[in-house]
């Protein structure tokens, strides 16, 4: 049974790990990985037809707890302990629920102080009693009528008409003063971990395609001297395609990891004669994980040629392996008018959580098929998600999941010169 501490608008955990209100899903994840021994039987309950309509929620069936993920950004909004008798919980290190102690009203009551009178959901049957950053709900359905108070004595919990011994059902942890209002704050210094995160990434572009990436990024920096002085930085860095190896780790960093391309199994589709001629050398990626980018590297020049950027919608094969990247792509779409019939444009922009049916009323349909991307780890092993469908616009690749949402995409530069035309440019 795991002993936990309660600390209320911020966590629940112990000297080793704790959730903390905030942290991103992979370090959720990681947690539960790491103490699999210990945190065992864990669901991951998603939506898969509108992944953005509820929340993603890992549920720790043998703990009675649930971590209810913020569907759009992916941070930690509620906790919730749905079976105490599973769990053992303190608050300033002393225990209010455990084996041997009830959490009764009296016990919340003597452990957490005064606070404000309960709220009675009659539809639920249950009785609602808030602290900032901390809900316990009691069950009711015993009970042959609603709580009461007397108006005199409504400033506290004596005023309460509950029957003695009443124990919790539920407790909730969140940020602000009610639960129904809460949002998944800003990520905890304490979750930085000296990673680097994207908080935005817009895509720079021309009236042709994209350009390049600008990138809002966040990181937990010290004060001169003072680990006291720890707080989040924000500033913005921008690369480009035809940058080198060194301008993309001067702006971003070094990667997570750097992967060499064994095959490219898209060349079939090039119209190139020398298809089925092996390259004698690979290009290769810098990961970005925690910025939910890829940078692809021609391996001749050492220069960008592409941008992966990766939505970690669940029900995709990539899922949890990349952070997910709030990106925008600014648009200009031509409009006819209703009245005059004359045409003008009107700033679009495609989000992380546009779909592929709006993005193709503001790009057009592709003049191509789709190619079908099949995923598997080995020559023996199924994708268990299905397969996803590429679509190619304005030097833009969209990787569309069976649900409509859009699991990657991929930027390309500009055709670069061929050899004669690039020494013609020199000769004049």
């Amino acid at each position: 049974m795991l002993d936990l501490e309660v600390v209320p608008e911020r966590s629940l955990g112990n000297e080793r790990w704790e959730f903390a209100l905030g942290m991103p899903l992979a370090q959720g994840v990681a947690i539960l990985q790491k103490h699999c021994r210990i945190i065992k039987n864990v669901q991951v309950l998603y939506s898969e037809q509108s992944p953005l309509s509820h929340d993603l929620i890992l549920n720790l069936t043998q703990d009675g707890i649930k971590l209810l993920f913020d569907a759009y950004n992916q941070r930690l909004k509620v906790i919730e302990v749905y079976d105490l008798s599973k769990v053992k919980l303190k608050y300033c290190g002393v225990h209010f629920n455990s084996q041997a102690i009830a959490p009764t009203i009296e016990q919340i009551d003597q452990s957490f102080g005064a606070t404000h009178p309960g709220v009675y959901n009659a539809a639920e049957q249950l009785f609602h009693l808030n602290f900032r950053g901390l809900s316990f709900s009691f069950q009711l359905d015993s009970w042959k009528e609603a709580p009461k108070f007397e108006p005199k004595f409504a400033h506290g919990l004596a005023s309460l008409q509950i029957p003695h011994g009443a124990t919790v059902k539920r407790m909730y942890i969140y940020t602000a003063n009610s639960l129904q209002d809460t949002k998944a704050p800003l990520m905890p210094l304490s979750c930085f971990y000296g990673n680097v995160y994207a908080e935005t990434v817009e895509i720079l572009r021309d009236a042709i395609g994209p350009l390049g990436l600008r990138l809002r990024l966040l990181t937990a920096g010290c004060g001169p001297g003072v680990l006291a002085d720890t707080k989040m930085h924000v500033f913005e860095r921008c690369v480009y395609f035809g940058d080198s190896c060194q301008d993309v780790l001067g702006a971003l960093g070094s990667p997570h990891k750097v992967f060499y391309k064994s095959e490219d199994k898209m060349k079939i589709h090039s119209p190139s004669p020398h298809k089925q001629v092996p390259s004698k050398c690979n290009d290769y990626f810098f990961n970005y994980f925690t910025l939910g980018v890829d940078v692809l590297f021609d391996a001749t020049m050492h220069q960008v040629k592409k941008f992966v950027l990766h939505t970690n919608y669940p029900g995709h094969y990539n899922f949890n392996i990349y952070h997910r990247c709030d990106f925008k792509i600014p648009l200009a779409v031509k409009r006819d008018s209703s009245s005059s019939g004359d045409s003008h444009t009107e700033p679009c922009t495609v989000t992380t959580h546009s779909k592929w049916d709006a993005i193709q009323e503001m790009l057009g349909h592709p003049m191509e098929k789709p190619v079908v991307l099949h995923r598997s780890s080995s020559a023996n092993n199924t994708n268990p998600f299905g397969s996803t469908f590429c679509f190619g616009l304005q030097r833009m690749i969209f990787e569309v999941m069976q649900n409509n949402h859009i699991a990657s995409v991929t930027l390309y530069g500009p055709p670069r010169p061929s050899s004669q035309s690039r020494t013609t440019e020199l000769t004049q």
